[in-house]
Formats: structure tokens, sequence, C-alpha cells
């Protein structure tokens, strides 16, 4: 199993997910977006880092995520 790792953020401790595109049993691809977080400057799509199918979605809407 992956673990997929929230990419640098910037000068942000934590951020809100606000948009989740993957749940269990999907299959995705590299570079697949897997989520989206905002920040009081803009919002990001997390990108996958590697291709297979999600087991667990270890986050939810509102949760607040870091690097």
């Amino acid at each position: 199993m992956i673990e997929v790792k929230v990419p640098d953020i910037g000068d942000f401790d934590s951020v809100p997910v606000i948009e989740l595109f993957v749940k269990v049993g999907d299959s995705i691809n590299v570079d697949d977006a897997i989520c989206t977080l905002e920040s009081d400057k803009a919002t990001m799509d997390v990108p996958s880092s590697a291709a297979g199918v999600v087991k667990e979605v270890l986050v939810h809407l509102g949760d607040k995520v870091g690097e």
C-alpha cells in the first residue's frame, strides 16, 4: 500500500480539504487529482504520486491537513 502525502503548501501549517475526487475502489493514475486544498491565497489540487486502486481515504471534507 502506498500512502499519498500532501505536497509543500507554502507558509501554511494546515489547510482545509474542500473537495475529494476519489473514493474507495476507484482506479487512479499518477498525477490524477485526488483532492483540493484551500489556503488564504490559493486552491491547490493534490495529485496522486502513484497509480493503483484506492483502498482507503483517510481525510474527509473540511478536515485540515498539513505537509
